[in-house]
């Protein structure tokens, strides 16, 4: 997603805030299942023959950028993700 005409700058606001609103309405199972979820995606995300998600010479960024850096997917999955290491460390 290139962003340098005022109606690309539109279409990125768009889709932030699509994604805001993806995650919250997925909220209540990143509440319950995030550390999986968001390991699962990010593998998927930093695969090997996957597109870079950022390409700051092209002016070119993905919608998954925005996912990733995203600070309420962070915030939902900590708790799992926190309960994950608790049991890790047991095991």
């Amino acid at each position: 997603m290139r962003y340098d005409t005022r109606a690309e700058r539109a279409k990125l606001r768009a889709v932030k805030a699509f994604i805001s609103l993806a995650i919250l309405l997925a909220s209540p199972v990143l509440l319950v299942a995030g550390a999986p979820i968001r390991r699962r995606y990010l593998s998927h995300v930093y695969r090997d023959d996957a597109p870079q998600i950022l390409d700051k010479e092209g002016g070119q960024a993905s919608a998954h950028y925005f996912v990733v850096t995203h600070p309420l997917l962070g915030w939902l999955c900590w708790p799992t993700e926190t309960l994950a290491r608790l049991i890790g460390r047991r095991g």
